[in-house]
């Protein structure tokens, strides 16, 4: 199957607390180097005719202004922790400027969480300027946004179940520490993924430095960035050289062109 040229941008990069995190020293959050700098894990997705946010960060106003993005036609969940939707209220600016409800795409367990957390978007009475949000239920299975075709991956965040995606050539996948073998199957075969390597210590819900890599090297795919990173993970530059040929760091602002 074709699929048209997409454009990743990489809106956030870091781990729930960003880096630098509040109150830390560290040689990570003192750093000098951009690359050091982490807003919370996000990215967008563009082809020539639509655009589309992979969570709403605490950062996501922030990082669409740097940006100077002027024009979303949607945003997809991939689970329902606040360092991925805490920023959905700020939707309303795009509300405003393309004088029409978000598309909203995300699984039951964020669903409940989004009509919880931003009630007053989804009540009977609602305050003028409120965000305008349609929601769409998805599951496992391939969707599509303007006929641009979307296959989830559904991975495991210890034992909460988290949806990674595919666009074509490019997976996506933050938030996990373990992938069942018939999910693995539908990341085989793309040109690049991108992964959660939070540390290089072992974590209860996420992937490790060491484990990362075993999984990208496991699934064959030729060039991979990991995202999620916390301050532990170390200073980009230094952890950059370790890495095995064709395997990377992610960092804000990183853009892909496949």
């Amino acid at each position: 199957m074709s699929y048209p040229p997409i454009k990743i941008t990489f809106l956030g990069t870091g781990t729930s607390s960003g880096v630098p995190m509040i109150g830390c020293d560290c040689d990570v959050c003192t750093s000098s180097n951009k690359k050091d700098n982490r807003l919370r894990s996000s990215i967008m997705v563009e082809t020539a005719d639509t655009t589309i946010v992979v969570d709403t960060t605490p950062d996501f106003r922030y990082q669409m202004l740097r940006l100077g993005v002027k024009k979303i036609d949607a945003i997809i969940f991939t689970h329902p922790h606040k360092d991925h939707i805490a920023g959905l209220d700020d939707v309303r600016a795009f509300n405003y400027i393309n004088r029409k409800p978000m598309e909203v795409y995300c699984n039951y367990l964020t669903e409940e969480a989004l009509r919880r957390d931003f009630y007053y978007a989804f009540s009977d009475t609602r305050y003028p300027g409120v965000p305008e949000i349609n929601l769409n239920t998805i599951t496992d299975q391939p969707f599509t946004i303007n006929e641009l075709l979307i296959e989830p991956v559904l991975v495991w965040h210890m034992k909460m179940p988290v949806l990674g995606f595919r666009f074509g050539p490019f997976t996506y996948i933050t938030d996990a520490n373990f992938i069942e073998p018939a999910e693995q199957q539908k990341i085989k075969g793309s040109e690049v993924m991108v992964v959660n390597a939070l540390r290089k210590e072992k974590h209860i819900s996420h992937y490790n430095l060491e484990e990362a890599v075993a999984l990208v090297q496991e699934l064959e795919v030729p060039q991979a960035y990991f995202t999620h990173i916390s301050h532990q993970l170390g200073l980009h530059d230094v952890v950059e050289k370790e890495l095995p040929k064709g395997i990377h760091l992610a960092f804000d602002g990183l853009v892909l062109h496949l």
